[in-house]
């Protein structure tokens, strides 16, 4: 072949390959765009996937609380001829029950130990038969058989009128002195406002249902004299408020929650309706047992929390809400293994996580073998056991937590999915719990005091201003600090109201410190 054909020869090829090149490339742009196609569907199918599981949580969400309402086993009456009425069901079918003849039950009290109720007040009467043939001359008492019966008088008002009595000698007065009242110009005794207060804030009664228990029992009060009288203890108990506030935050170990409380308010919101939720915060001492609430305005913003545990170094204990995590900055953050365990709760019958419920309960059974204070057992001992028990149930949940994490069908915003990461977020809080021996596993000290919020909700429905809010979280405060060192509400109350009264305007903060339940608990101790 001569030059000229072999350059036409290959001009040839050149011209055939880039033909083939150019079919090629098309091969590829219609795969390319096939692959594109999958590729939208495959995520158009996960969107339509994770949509549906969505939907198929918030239904049974929704199934669980209509369940629960349903239910609601704290309310529940059962009926005592249940048992009776399976046995006559299982005698008409033929059937015993039990294979020996039923015996009939001793009326026994069950072998239970009577109450002897040695404080109340005791009336005894004696007795005599009334028969026309008994004649009291003629008889000789053989024995005497005591039978007691429990008489309520739902309510007693004492009205005490002290006649002061004024002498003259020497031409200079002599006069009595009455007991002072807590208020000026008022004539209710401190025990009168502790009965109250004992109704609203313990009872969970609205202040319109106590006016009408009083009236029903015979003392007429208007509901604006109610609510005066708590206005003014509230004005009273503002030191001893402010103290309370301070004393908390002297313990190394502290819990802190927040609730709602629906408030009437001037603004009315889409509905048309003039009522906020207004929320309320709390942090209780966890060794001294003070309690303290607080409420600005029914805010939530995180700069009412932090404000007020600004400063303070100890150790903090929380559900996993934002800014109680940003507090691990500064103090040791304890997080809770029941919200933990709760929403792995909240997956049904995932047998992934029924492990992690299961390992969590490994942690609290081994943790209840022992309790600080019993039979000598001391919170170093405590200590020594968690370092035994806690580092392989914890190394078990981890690796479970990863391997849950890792799965490609684990689907973003399904509970399982929000679960596992929840825990994931908190796992060095809950790591922080057993670095001592007398941090607890959960938050349900402040859960279970925050049941009082929860019960005016039901039985007042809203507090009437956020000046009411206010008020409200200083009387649950001291009641709830009552309820947690075992103190009588009404005589705390009844005691404090007199003894605040009688001190003057100028009286330093510190003087109302020996006034909180804690201190003053003490000191009836040591009286007695």
């Amino acid at each position: 072949m001569n030059k000229d054909e072999i350059i036409a020869f290959l001009q040839q090829q050149i011209s055939f390959l880039q033909a083939q090149l150019l079919q090629t490339n098309d091969t590829i742009s219609i795969a390319n765009q096939k692959i594109d196609n999958l590729l939208a569907e495959v995520s158009s199918l996960r969107e339509l996937l994770e949509n549906k599981k969505q939907e198929e949580q918030k239904q049974k969400r929704m199934m669980k609380g209509m369940s629960k309402l349903i239910e609601n086993k704290s309310e529940k009456q059962t009926s005592c001829h249940n048992e009776d009425a399976n046995n006559e069901e299982s005698a008409g079918s033929g059937e015993s029950p039990n294979t020996t003849e039923p015996k009939e039950r001793p009326k026994t009290n069950n072998g239970a130990k009577r109450k002897q109720h040695c404080d109340v007040e005791v009336v005894e009467i004696d007795v005599e038969p009334d028969d026309p043939r008994f004649s009291m001359e003629q008889a000789r008492l053989y024995k005497t058989r005591d039978v007691i019966r429990y008489e309520l008088i739902p309510m007693r008002f004492i009205k005490k009128i002290y006649h002061v009595k004024v002498y003259t000698q020497d031409d200079e007065f002599f006069s009595g002195k009455a007991p002072d009242a807590p208020f000026l110009n008022s004539q209710y005794d401190g025990s009168f406002i502790a009965g109250m207060a004992q109704l609203r804030y313990i009872y969970a009664m609205p202040v319109e249902r106590i006016v009408r228990y009083f009236n029903e029992n015979g003392f007429d009060m208007e509901k604006s004299t109610a609510h005066g009288l708590l206005r003014k203890t509230e004005t009273l108990f503002e030191k001893l408020y402010e103290a309370l506030g301070t004393a908390v935050k002297e313990d190394t170990y502290l819990a802190g929650d927040e609730t709602y409380h629906r408030v009437l308010v001037e603004v009315k919101n889409k509905d048309g309706k003039g009522i906020k939720k207004g929320y309320i915060w709390v942090v209780t001492s966890i060794n001294t047992g003070l309690t303290y609430y607080f409420y600005h305005n029914g805010s939530r913003k995180e700069d009412i929390i932090l404000d007020y545990i600004d400063g303070y170094r100890g150790a903090f204990q929380s559900d996993g809400f934002a800014v109680y995590r940003k507090m691990a900055k500064w103090l040791v953050r304890l997080a809770c293994f029941q919200h933990v365990k709760r929403k792995f709760l909240d997956c049904d019958d995932d047998p992934d996580c029924k492990e992690i419920v299961s390992l969590i309960n490994d942690l609290y059974r081994n943790e209840h073998e022992h309790t600080i204070g019993v039979d000598g057992w001391t919170e170093r001992d405590n200590y020594k056991w968690r370092q035994q028990y806690a580092p392989p149930v914890m190394a078990m949940i981890r690796k479970k937590l990863d391997m849950m994490a890792a799965d490609p069908q684990l689907l973003p915003k399904t509970e399982k999915y929000d679960a596992v990461h929840y825990m994931l977020n908190e796992w060095d809080s809950l790591q922080n719990i057993f670095t001592r021996g007398d941090y607890h596993l959960d938050n349900n000290l402040v859960e279970r005091l925050n049941r009082y919020i929860s019960l005016s909700r039901r039985n007042s429905l809203f507090f009437g201003s956020h000046k009411g809010a206010e008020r409200g979280a200083m009387f649950y405060s001291l009641a709830t600090t009552c309820r947690v060192l075992n103190i009588n509400f009404f005589e705390y109350i009844s005691d404090i109201i007199n003894k605040a009264a009688t001190l003057p305007p100028s009286t330093p903060i510190g003087k109302y410190r020996d006034l909180l339940p804690d201190k003053w608990k003490l000191n009836n101790i040591a009286k007695d």
